[in-house]
C-alpha cells in the first residue's frame, strides 16, 4: 500500500468575514464525516490538517519573504495523507471531499518515501 497526499485548494480571498461558531461547526461536520469514512476503511494516515494564511517563503540565497505566495489566485487550505493501493483508489477516496462543494479542488499526489541512511 502507498501513501498519497490530498492538497486542498480554493480561490484565494482575503475579504471573507470571519465565520461564527455556528457557521464553523456547520462547515466542519461534512469534513469530519468524510475523514471519518476514510478512517473507518483504515486508509487514514494523517487527518485533515488546516493551514493558516500566514507563513513565510524561503528562496535561494537565504531570501525570506512573508507569504505564502500572495500572487497566486488560489490558496492551499490544508492537506490529508491517506493509504491506498493505487492513484486511482486514492482519487476515489478524494471524491467526497467537502471542498469540492465550495468550488475548491483536491490535488492527489503519490508520496515517495525518502530513504535516509545514517
Amino acid at each position: 500500500m502507498q501513501e498519497f497526499l490530498f492538497v486542498f485548494r480554493r480561490a484565494a480571498t482575503n475579504n471573507e468575514p470571519p465565520l461564527s461558531p455556528e457557521q464553523l461547526q456547520s462547515m466542519m461536520k461534512p469534513w469530519q464525516d468524510w475523514i471519518g469514512n476514510i478512517a473507518a476503511q483504515n486508509k487514514l494516515v494523517s487527518a485533515g490538517n488546516r493551514l493558516t494564511s500566514e507563513g513565510r517563503v524561503v528562496k535561494p540565497g537565504n531570501v525570506i519573504t512573508n507569504g505564502p505566495y500572495v500572487e497566486l489566485k488560489e490558496a492551499i487550505g490544508g492537506y490529508t495523507i491517506v493509504r491506498a493501493d493505487s492513484l486511482d483508489e486514492a482519487t476515489e477516496l478524494s471524491l467526497g471531499c467537502p471542498i469540492l462543494n465550495v468550488g475548491g479542488t483536491v490535488e492527489v499526489r503519490t508520496i515517495i518515501p525518502m530513504e535516509i541512511t545514517v
